[in-house]
């Protein structure tokens, strides 16, 4: 079917309106094939939902199957990195998630890669990090009271989650403004400029040649650090030595860039909405765990991830073929009034809350307990510090990064008046 409307997620309607974007191709077409990038946009909740839950039809193992050229195109010279950018990518545990549904596909699979890791992430273990993640928050609020302003995303959002998934990962902390840098290169793989492969293969290069001596130091020498928990799946043949640095690179990129977008996302809710402000001041104590799910629904982090088909299969009306590309939208789905009463109102007592900002089913987020945990206690803080937040410029002028996976500002600038 020719599209009617503006179904191009890469446009600016999506990147700076993106709920009204997929609110309207969600009331047309929920699961709707995109001529143009040549993939099916999945938009309602239960669409997305049994997607995420049927890994063995619709696989993460995206650059290992998909044999077509990218799209959006890059440049002709560029396809030999894109190899390279690959091979990368499939050395990530997310990329495998198939030998548990097919006989010819041997090896340790997303599962048990997986499992090296689970351990570190429980809410046991998360809970350890809270004393940190308190003080540092403290460090940085005392600043920001003292100036009466910030930017969000540099004096806040950016800093603490960092500096946690730094200490995590025992990394020092003189590295961190690199590890930055680089991290945020990595955005290149959700652009669309035909030239986005060469800066995505620096970065990649960049901290893979970074964290190798690393990663070769916790093989020969375990230290307690989450460094020496992956390479712990080294000495257990699960990984070999690329897979360890490249699934220390997603940790490191995953552990804070979403944990970002959630901070200065919920922020900018909030100036949108003071009662929303008003009523998680009354009671933050009591408030904030519901009011960081809502902040994690309302705006999500995360826009959309894309899967491939492992077989015909119809879904919502629509014949997807064998190795068609999917991608489902987050915005799409945590919007829909058919699960969400009130679905664009901000409701800090929402509850149920049933987001899908996280996922859902196998490969529901790893790091969802740390990023819950940082949210809420960033939002605690800042409702026990501040009787309010006051954006200092237009909303409509906030600036975007134009990603199709991620919502993220560029910089969120707001006054803050002390409570006490």
């Amino acid at each position: 079917m020719v599209s009617t409307i503006n179904d191009n997620p890469f446009s600016l309607e999506a990147m700076y309106q993106p709920y009204e974007f997929f609110a309207r191709l969600r009331e047309w077409e929920p699961v709707h094939y995109n001529e143009q990038y040549e993939v099916w946009m999945v938009t309602d909740w239960e669409h997305l939902v049994w997607v995420t839950r049927h890994p063995e039809v619709f696989s993460s193992s995206v650059f290992a199957r998909d044999t077509r050229p990218p799209n959006p195109p890059i440049d002709e010279d560029d396809m030999e990195i894109y190899n390279y950018i690959r091979k990368w990518q499939v050395s990530r545990f997310i990329q495998q998630d198939q030998r548990r549904y097919n006989s010819e596909v041997s090896g340790p699979d997303h599962v048990d890669m997986r499992r090296v890791m689970h351990g570190y992430f429980t809410p046991k273990s998360m809970e350890m990090w809270r004393p940190l993640v308190q003080s540092a928050i403290d460090e940085l609020l005392d600043v920001v009271e003292e100036k009466g302003r910030m930017d969000v995303m540099a004096d806040l959002a950016t800093p603490l989650p960092l500096l946690v998934i730094a200490r995590m990962l025992g990394i020092p902390d003189s590295d961190r403004p690199i590890m930055r840098r680089l991290a945020k290169d990595l955005r290149h793989l959700n652009r669309t400029g035909p030239d986005r492969m060469g800066p995505l293969s620096q970065s990649v290069q960049n901290l893979q040649d970074y964290l190798g001596p690393l990663v070769a130091d916790r093989v020969a020498s375990p230290k307690d650090d989450l460094i020496s928990v992956v390479a712990e799946g080294e000495r257990r043949g699960i990984f070999d030595r690329d897979q360890v640095i490249n699934n220390v690179m997603l940790l490191l990129s995953a552990g804070h860039e979403t944990t970002i977008n959630l901070i200065c996302n919920g922020t900018l809710a909030f100036t949108q909405h003071p009662d929303q402000w008003a009523n998680l001041r009354s009671d933050p104590e009591g408030k904030t765990v519901r009011a960081n799910e809502e902040a994690l629904r309302y705006d999500s982090p995360v826009k959309s991830i894309q899967r491939i088909a492992m077989e015909d299969i119809e879904l919502g009306g629509q014949q997807i073929r064998k190795d068609d590309r999917v991608r489902w939208f987050i915005s799409g789905a945590n919007r829909d009034p058919k699960v969400f009463d009130r679905a664009d109102d901000f409701d800090v007592e929402r509850y149920p809350n049933m987001h899908v900002a996280f996922g859902s089913g196998v490969h529901h987020c790893l790091g969802a307990t740390l990023a819950r945990l940082e949210g809420q206690e960033i939002f605690r803080n800042l409702a026990n510090r501040f009787k309010s937040i006051e954006l200092e410029i237009p909303a409509e002028q906030v600036e975007y990064d134009q990603l199709i996976g991620l919502r993220a500002v560029e910089s969120l600038p707001v006054a803050v008046t002390s409570a006490r």
